[in-house]
């Protein structure tokens, strides 16, 4: 076998163990169907990440006043509503839990949340959120079935509610009981219906939070075609007025 053969054969093997990796990481997630074109499930996904999760989780590279602008929200309302730090307008979305204290409750800072839609993806964003459940071995009571062992309790559990694990057989080999499935044991504020909406809604939130600059991207896209689709059309008859006269 040549050198570069040998090369290739790894390089192909590399790709297929980490396509198989990717493919088992994400099988049990849940379809997140966002729509940033949905302006009123990012205001509402804006006011729950606010209420729920800004009190651990910043958004440092996202200011006030580009939420503002984007989710067609006044200052006063962004700055009454939305704004619990005392920042200024202009400023970014920072958490107001001190480090000390965080490190204290949590064993370190709770990351920033700005790109954590680019890395995780949205469909695992939505299904994190919808899979918490109570664990008393946890040193928090809690545990998450997409990210084990997660040191974090449930942010949403008043509106979700309560939800235990229910396991299957042991594991032959490690003798581990695996989580089968989640039963919601005591109901929250919401409904299945109308939480699995409001977990839609702060992906949606998050997702526009990773790239703010997709939502102009998108409106702009219509424009473009329509200019490329016109410069075509000018481009195609000066072609043939050129070439009128050539035989």
């Amino acid at each position: 076998m040549t050198n570069f053969t040998r090369k290739l054969t790894t390089f192909a093997a590399g790709l297929l163990i980490s396509t198989s990796a990717l493919a088992s990481s994400g099988g049990n997630e849940q379809q997140a169907d966002t729509d940033l074109g949905d302006r009123v499930s990012l205001q509402r996904g804006a006011q729950l990440y606010m209420n729920y999760c800004s009190g651990c989780h910043s958004l440092k590279y996202l200011r006030y006043s580009r939420m503002a602008e984007d989710l067609g929200l006044s200052e006063e309302e962004v700055m009454n509503n939305l704004n619990f730090t005392g920042a200024k307008f202009g400023e970014t979305v920072l958490t107001a839990m001190p480090e000390a204290q965080a490190t204290q409750w949590f064993g370190k800072m709770p990351p920033d949340l700005s790109v954590i839609s680019r890395v995780r993806g949205s469909n695992w964003i939505y299904t994190y959120l919808k899979s918490f459940y109570l664990d008393e071995s946890r040193p928090l009571g809690w545990n998450n079935t997409v990210f084990p062992n997660a040191s974090m309790p449930n942010p949403l559990w008043q509106l979700q509610g309560l939800q235990h694990a229910e396991y299957g057989k042991p594991d032959a080999a490690t003798g581990e009981r695996h989580v089968e499935k989640l039963v919601l044991a005591q109901p929250g504020k919401l409904d299945s219906e109308a939480f699995n909406q409001a977990a839609r809604d702060i992906t949606a939130f998050l997702e526009y939070a990773g790239e703010p600059a997709a939502l102009k991207r998108q409106s702009m896209g219509v424009w473009v075609v329509l200019f490329l689709a016109a410069f075509t059309f000018l481009a195609y008859l000066l072609k043939k007025e050129y070439w009128r006269d050539v035989h």
